[in-house]
């Protein structure tokens, strides 16, 4: 099996110390980073919006921050009708913790998708799921924020009776919020996929080939 080169404790010491520098360097760019998000302007929503909380009640804006004033939204990518499950989207909604300490800082996490609550269901009773999950059948929410295909993830901010859209991200962006692949980028063989930069014989896969439900890892 290729893996990295042995040797002695203090060579390794001056690798690591001077990969530290480095990561030291991307620690600050990314806090440069959040200090530029925080100041990025917002767009003011229509708070005539209507979607469908898990217990079936139709709920406006208000709804989805259930007293909250921030609100991160997962675009989930299931639509009406839908005869699959879009394994990146489920193995996200996975990594995702209990909201206590989130909470804390008065925001919220939800998932959103154009699937009505009737098909919605028996997802979150297969997968486990306790994560809110609203659907936005009927409304046209999402295509008013350009979520027209595919999954992302937007900020929102309530202020009163005002609601505006913070942020958005989507592919890589919602890709660096998951813990399994910040772990697997620790670790010598990291995800093992093609795209990776990694040294000769390393194992690698096409690009998320080997995902699963999480019901489904094992089966032929």
């Amino acid at each position: 099996m290729n893996r990295p080169q042995v040797v002695s404790p203090e060579e390794w010491q001056v690798a690591r110390d001077a990969l530290l520098v480095k990561e030291k360097e991307h620690t600050r760019a990314l806090d440069a980073l959040a200090a530029e998000r925080r100041r990025l302007p917002m767009v003011r929503l229509d708070p005539g919006y209507r979607f469908t909380a898990p217990d079936g009640e139709e709920v406006g804006l208000a709804g989805l921050f259930d007293g909250m004033r921030q609100l991160v939204v997962y675009h989930f990518m299931l639509r009406p009708g839908q005869d699959y499950l879009c394994d990146g989207c489920c193995s996200f909604t996975d990594n995702l913790a209990d909201q206590v300490h989130l909470n804390a800082r008065d925001t919220r996490l939800i998932l959103l998708c154009r699937a009505p609550q009737a098909e919605i269901a028996p997802v979150r009773e297969r997968m486990g799921w306790t994560v809110p999950w609203y659907s936005s059948f009927g409304s046209s929410f999402e295509d008013d924020l350009g979520v027209t295909s595919g999954f992302g993830l937007s900020v929102l901010l309530r202020d009163g009776d005002g609601f505006f859209r913070t942020y958005f991200t989507t592919a890589r962006g919602v890709d660096r919020l998951r813990m399994d692949f910040n772990l697997l980028d620790l670790t010598p063989y990291g995800r093992q996929e093609i795209w990776e930069d990694s040294p000769a014989g390393w194992p690698q896969d096409p690009t998320m080939s080997w995902l699963r439900l999480r019901d489904e890892y094992g089966k032929a």
